[in-house]
């Protein structure tokens, strides 16, 4: 039970003490993860923080409407008051006692809310103390108009007692409103700044990963190369110096067990700070929102600073937009690296493959693609291979798919799929198209990885050919091509007629 875990962490240890191109990338993964995670961390409380000022700002909003509410309801009782008075009809009586039902819960709402905060607290108790005081008088006039004293209660109307009190709640409610939008316009500014705040964090992250995401690239490409220079040297070889080819196998065996650990790293570690860049941008659009209808709700009460609602409405969704972009990027990235990782650790099953049925079966599965261009595939009679059946479907169907994909619109598009048996016990397979071609420059650097050429206006990150030739060496075979810019190209693939699992790199 003690032996597994020991054995690990002496190998990790062993990572740890031995210099290489793994170690490195690891160290600026870990450092990176630490960057992202302290900024996700400063994102999420800036969040919180955003969220707080807002629901602050709400609650604000709630307080001047219950401030006008009450004076509304005095307005109404001051209405139906004069009413009853002037044609003495019961029916006034009602809009006065449900303009004085209104009011006491709002002026409740008002004196519990402001009983924490003395500015606040004075204008509330100056409003309850005039609207007690106009009740009163009002309900006083309301008394002997209804003992038949009008004249006497009209003459208590006229004094001007009342209107004194109207005014003063005017003057009261407003200077309450004014406090209060102060500080609405205040919190807002607060939450504006820590919105922008929120988006540099971000944005920050976002290139950080791009930057590494390009890094890990270069340094996969790098090393790539370096494992095809170790390959071409060993071919160079005498093949009788049976040692030195043992040495140099050896080296490619070590090379590509390190690129598939760089490539694990890459695929796994990277991708834990890039879901909490695409979940913490999902929630910087949320709180963007809450702010766009902060910013709304201040609109209507004053003028908002123009360079605030630009930045909130034009540059916050632009920034949003970059983030999201790049990190799908860097997800189809990752992936891409993934694949061709996990294709270099599978085993090899060697089986009797019907080429031509095969071929067939590929091409009508993008039937509807070649449709739609008015495009033909042509599959003609193979010869049978003893080989890996998923290695060659792969081969195959991203040739077809590549033919397919880069063919030449101004004229009807035709591809063939043929193949033939070939001195040395060999097969040599053939996908040619009338597409648009490939530029002799280009012949060797469109199996790099990351590296594509021509006119760039089709989807593709410049993995599918360096996926295809990495297959096709892993089941002993070559790749080839032969093409002119404009008219067309053809793919040579020639392989063994049968998969001999004992060369290097047929089974790892």
């Amino acid at each position: 039970m003690t032996t597994r875990p020991s054995l690990s962490l002496s190998r990790f240890s062993d990572f740890l003490r031995t210099p290489s191109l793994v170690r490195s990338i690891t160290a600026l993964l870990v450092l990176a993860f630490a960057l992202l995670l302290l900024v996700n961390v400063g994102t999420f409380v800036m969040i919180q923080r955003t969220a707080k000022v807002n629901a602050t700002i709400e609650h604000a909003q709630l307080m001047r409407r219950a401030s006008r509410t009450v004076m509304i309801a005095m307005l109404d009782a001051e209405t139906a008051q004069r009413g009853f008075l002037l044609t003495g009809r019961s029916e006034f009586l009602q809009p006065f006692e449900e303009a004085r039902h209104d009011m006491e819960p709002a002026l409740v709402f008002l004196e519990e809310t402001a009983a924490k905060d003395p500015e606040l607290d004075t204008y509330v108790k100056r409003m309850h103390s005039l609207a007690d005081s106009k009740f009163a008088e009002m309900d006083a006039t309301l008394a002997m108009a209804r003992e038949g004293r009008i004249g006497e209660a009209i003459q208590s109307v006229r004094s001007g007692e009342g209107k004194r009190f109207m005014d003063d709640m005017r003057a009261t409610v407003d200077q309450f409103d004014e406090a209060k939008s102060n500080r609405i316009a205040e919190r807002t500014r607060s939450s504006q700044q820590s919105g922008m705040l929120t988006v540099i964090m971000d944005a920050l992250a976002a290139i950080l990963v791009v930057i590494l995401a390009i890094l890990s690239a270069w340094m996969v490409r790098r090393y790539v190369a370096e494992i095809q220079a170790a390959r071409e040297q060993v071919d160079a070889l005498n093949v009788g110096l049976e040692a030195t080819v043992l040495e140099r196998t050896g080296d490619l065996m070590r090379a590509n067990e390190e690129i598939q650990r760089f490539a694990y790293i890459v695929s796994h570690d990277l991708r834990a700070p890039l879901v909490n860049v695409m979940g913490y941008t999902s929630e910087l659009e949320q709180a963007g929102k809450i702010v766009e209808k902060a910013i709304a709700e201040a609109e209507k009460e004053r003028e908002v600073d123009k360079e605030v609602v630009v930045a909130v409405r034009e540059d916050m969704p632009e920034a949003i937009g970059f983030i999201r972009a790049s990190t799908e990027k860097m997800d189809r990235l990752i992936n891409a690296i993934l694949k061709l990782s996990r294709e270099g650790r599978r085993n090899l099953q060697p089986e009797t493959l019907d080429m031509t049925a095969m071929a067939q079966g590929i091409a009508n599965s993008v039937h509807h693609q070649t449709e739609a261009s008015g495009a033909k595939i042509t599959v003609q009679q193979m010869p049978s291979i003893e080989s890996d059946r998923l290695s060659m479907e792969q081969i195959v169907g991203n040739l077809i798919d590549n033919a397919v994909k880069y063919l030449d619109s101004e004229r009807p598009g035709e591809i063939v799929v043929s193949g033939e048996e070939a001195p040395g016990n060999f097969i040599v397979y053939r996908i040619a198209d009338n597409g648009r071609g490939i530029a002799p420059r280009d012949h060797e650097r469109i199996f790099e990885l990351f590296r594509r050429s021509g006119k760039q206006d089709r989807t593709g990150e410049g993995l599918g050919l360096a996926f295809v030739r990495n297959s096709v060496r892993r089941i002993g075979g070559t790749i080839d091509v032969e093409s002119e810019l404009g008219k067309g190209s053809t793919f040579l693939l020639k392989f063994p007629k049968r998969l001999n699992l004992s060369e290097p790199g047929a089974a790892l």
